[in-house]
């Protein structure tokens, strides 16, 4: 299939962008890497007037550590983060989740703020997002403000993200010394769409667990204190609560029971990292 007729701008600066967002409203589109936009586009998912093209704004390719964060700019690619020589160190959640991220072609053009804010519920940068309990960046004409993941996050490919707003940092919370962090993912092929992703972050009696895949966004439970002989009821009543539904890849009762039985695999692997 082919898109919908549409005009094309491709920006020199932010400011540039932000104007045109002003003008334009809910009939644009922005392209930093387009891996996720060009299929709705060919499927006339969306029809955007304007496509608005940030993709050569250098000034938004960065990573850098900020207040115990790891900011990442809009038009950062996630192999550019992959291959960044402190992931591992600072981002060991996201490290390990980054392999999982569709396949090392899409990678090298797909953006990390570009995963976030189309907001597919199985997407691992989201679901790392919301287990770290980061926060995003968006800029406007108007303002500038800071949005929490967990309310950024809206449902089913929606964000709190308005109109008018471009996007232009993600921020990582870095390794807390004393916590470890696993995750895992079950998906029918290498690079498909995760069926369930969970994430874990343990430390300082605490336990935070993270699941995609399964509600229609990333949802995250935190524990205080939780005893072994109560981890098996804490994931059950978790995994009820996260709902579900059937599609062509598997049964809610499947995802509830991934929940379930690699929820209390992925805990035990953090706590092993976290010792």
């Amino acid at each position: 299939m082919k898109p919908a007729s549409f005009n094309y701008a491709r920006c020199d600066t932010a400011d540039e962008a932000l104007e045109l967002l002003a003008e334009q409203g809910d009939e644009a589109r922005v392209l930093a890497g387009g891996q996720s936009l060009m299929a709705m586009l060919n499927m006339r998912l969306v029809k955007p007037s304007i496509l608005i093209d940030i993709t050569e704004l250098d000034g938004l390719r960065y990573i850098k550590e900020s207040s115990g964060m790891i900011e990442i700019g809009a038009t950062t690619t996630q192999a550019e983060l992959e291959a960044w020589p402190q992931l591992k160190r600072h981002l060991p959640l996201v490290a390990a989740a980054m392999p999982h991220i569709g396949h090392f072609q899409t990678r090298h053009r797909g953006t990390v703020c570009g995963s976030l804010c189309h907001a597919d519920p199985s997407s691992e940068l989201p679901l790392c997002l919301a287990t770290l309990g980061g926060e995003v960046v968006l800029s406007s004409r108007r303002r500038k403000r800071v949005v929490s993941a967990e309310e950024f996050h809206i449902g089913l490919l929606t964000t709190a993200k308005r109109a008018d707003e471009l996007m232009v940092t993600a921020r990582y919370p870095m390794l807390r010394a004393g916590f470890g962090y696993a995750f895992r993912e079950i998906s029918r092929r290498h690079g498909d769409f995760a069926i369930v992703a969970l994430a874990a972050m343990v430390g300082a009696g605490k336990i935070r667990l993270g699941v995609g895949g399964v509600a229609d966004k990333p949802t995250v439970r935190e524990w205080d204190n939780l005893d072994d002989s109560e981890l098996p009821d804490a994931l059950n009543d978790f995994a009820w609560d996260l709902g579900g539904s059937d599609d062509i890849h598997a049964t809610a009762r499947y995802r509830r029971e991934m929940v379930r039985r690699l929820g209390r695999k992925v805990i035990e692997e953090a706590r092993q990292c976290a010792s």
